[in-house]
């Protein structure tokens, strides 16, 4: 029987197969990580965000599918962690302008929009490169293209999208010889494969089968807005410290409702709930806007959202009552900081006195490489790196909850750039990103940092030092595989410089010597030594007398960075 449509219904549990899916695989997509490192988390972060776009999906309380996949994207956007992350959301971004305004979709709306999603993939990456993600999304839209010429039949359009999705990723190794040399094909187009499976399945009524090894993720049971003022404050607030009470969160749908009364504009709207509060969060796209407060009159906030829609959901916490209750269990259960020295009233005024005009955000992970950084000026640390990158939420609400009138941003990881670009897009505040890959790169872009300076001369100023450092990281391989023309075995150390694999020993301490031996040149002056988890002081000593066999005049440090997933890492400058 065919399908000439798609509901809200429909659409509904394709997005929510689509999660599952993602979900069950994550782990088999991770696997398909170019460099054998335990670092491949593609597969996570696609399922990270697909969960939240699901989530808000699931949320937004409309029988439209065009304001479902509008709600679909902002969750991907919010919930985007990594590059494939981001693509992702981007692609769905795209399907939610082509969708706008639809209450269903028939299969030549579909189709447009499926291939809008392409366009906008392709825009939003600076540099598109074919053999991945991008090739996968445009071959497959392009497929459903060709198809709506002969069929109006969405069961048969979207198995054609899927197959061709399949076809297109087999032909990603041709396209990126080193997906080619190594044997895998792109992980990014594995992920979106996987989407378009479940959409194929569930529109053919078939039920995507969770499996044993399925768990709710993070991302489906987190609320909007991650509060890390909350956070901070539990446990060690006085509770008549607190100066707003309410915790309010409200969706307004834009336009609609009985009490509408003005247009909406975001700078009006945004204004006028900047006098009632703070730690405020206002997102909007055409069709809604979400709002998080902290008021003292939660009342006015509601109305004032009556007067652009209707409330879809309505949240309002009383701070004050949460806290009495959170202090009133820790000195039951003994939970408390005993550590803590500080009264609540000074942690609170010590607080404030810190707040800063420009907040220098760092995303890392480490207790010795979070002191490093803050030494050299950041104020703020998101927790996350390889394996466990932040989503665009977590850095707007780092921004956002700051404190501060502008911010900089340090992802340290390439695969964070595209969500921290996102997340400066939507923030409160002017923020720019300074596009430090390494945390090496990120302690030679802080020596430039000037607070006296304005932002975009101190982003111009730290990406100029970036060029000034060679990052080193050694780890163990997760397979065997041959890349760069180098046999790899599974369990031998890895060398890796820059992004590249230089070095491959099965002795840990070997290959930190040989690797650093060929990151010295005559220009050298400094060398640095972190030593993480899996590291220890005696073996980064060891590396210490190797380079200064070397070059007896060389500065070597060695810091304890705690890091996970590379046991050293190595900078020279």
């Amino acid at each position: 029987m065919a399908v000439t449509e798609i509901t809200n219904l429909e659409f509904g549990k394709m997005v929510q197969a689509a999660a599952d899916k993602l979900n069950k695989q994550a782990e088999f997509i991770n696997s398909l990580n170019v460099f054998p490192v335990p670092d491949g988390d593609t597969g996570t972060n696609m399922a990270s965000s697909m969960a939240s776009g699901a989530k808000y999906e699931r949320e937004a309380s409309s029988d439209k599918v065009g304001d479902l996949s509008a709600a679909l994207a902002k969750g991907l956007l919010m919930g985007a962690r990594g590059n494939s992350g981001v693509i992702l959301s981007q692609i769905f971004r795209g399907f939610a302008k082509g969708a706008a305004g639809k209450t269903k979709l028939n299969a030549q709306d579909f189709v447009d929009a499926y291939a809008n999603g392409a366009k906008v993939a392709y825009k939003a990456v600076m540099k598109p490169t074919e053999g991945t993600i991008l090739t996968v999304v445009r071959e497959s839209a392009q497929a459903g293209l060709n198809k709506i010429k002969e069929t109006d039949d969405l069961l048969e359009i979207m198995h054609t999208i899927y197959e061709a999705s399949k076809k297109a990723l087999k032909k990603t190794p041709d396209l990126l010889p080193v997906l080619k040399e190594v044997g895998v094909v792109d992980s990014g187009g594995q992920g979106l494969v996987y989407v378009l499976e479940a959409f194929d399945e569930s529109l053919s009524g078939k039920e995507v089968e969770k499996g044993e090894d399925y768990k709710p993720d993070k991302a489906e049971v987190d609320e909007m807005v991650n509060a890390m003022d909350h956070q901070s404050v539990q446990g060690k607030l006085d509770p008549a410290d607190i100066k707003y009470t309410y915790c309010t969160q409200m969706l307004v749908r834009i336009g609609k409702g009985k009490q509408v009364t003005k247009k909406f504009d975001y700078d009006t709207f945004y204004n006028y709930l900047a006098k009632l509060g703070d730690s405020l969060l206002v997102l909007s796209d055409d069709q809604v806007v979400r709002v998080h407060v902290h008021t003292e009159h939660p009342g006015k906030v509601l109305s004032w959202g009556q007067e652009f829609g209707d409330l879809q959901t309505i949240e309002i916490h009383n701070m004050v009552w949460q806290q009495e209750e959170i202090m009133e269990h820790d000195e039951e259960e003994g939970n408390g900081d005993d550590t803590l020295t500080e009264t609540p009233v000074e942690r609170a005024k010590k607080d404030q006195e810190e707040q800063v005009d420009t907040a220098v955000i760092a995303v890392a992970s480490g207790d010795g490489i979070i002191k490093l950084l803050k030494s050299l000026g950041v104020t703020h640390i998101i927790s996350g790196g390889q394996t466990m990158n932040p989503s665009t939420q977590d850095i707007v609400d780092a921004i956002n909850n700051s404190g501060a009138k502008k911010a900089l941003v340090l992802p340290d990881n390439g695969n964070i750039f595209m969500t921290a670009e996102q997340a400066a897009e939507v923030a409160d505040i002017p923020t720019a990103v300074v596009h430090a890959k390494t945390i090496a790169q990120a302690m030679s872009a802080l020596l430039e940092y000037n607070p006296e300076e304005e932002l975009q001369a101190n982003q111009r100023n730290m990406e100029a030092n970036l060029a000034s450092v060679a990052s080193g990281e050694v780890t163990h391989a997760v397979r065997d595989t041959t890349i760069d023309g180098k046999e790899i075995k599974q369990n031998d150390y890895l060398g890796i410089v820059d992004g590249k694999i230089i070095v491959t020993n099965p002795d840990l301490e070997q290959a930190a010597i040989e690797m650093v031996k060929k990151m010295l040149d005559e220009d050298s002056e400094i060398v640095t030594i972190l030593y993480g988890e899996d590291g220890n002081e005696e073996t980064a000593e060891a590396i210490k007398a190797a380079v200064e066999e070397v070059d007896d005049e060389l500065d070597v440090q060695i810091y304890e960075g705690g890091q996970p997933v590379y046991p050293y890492l190595i900078s020279v400058e």
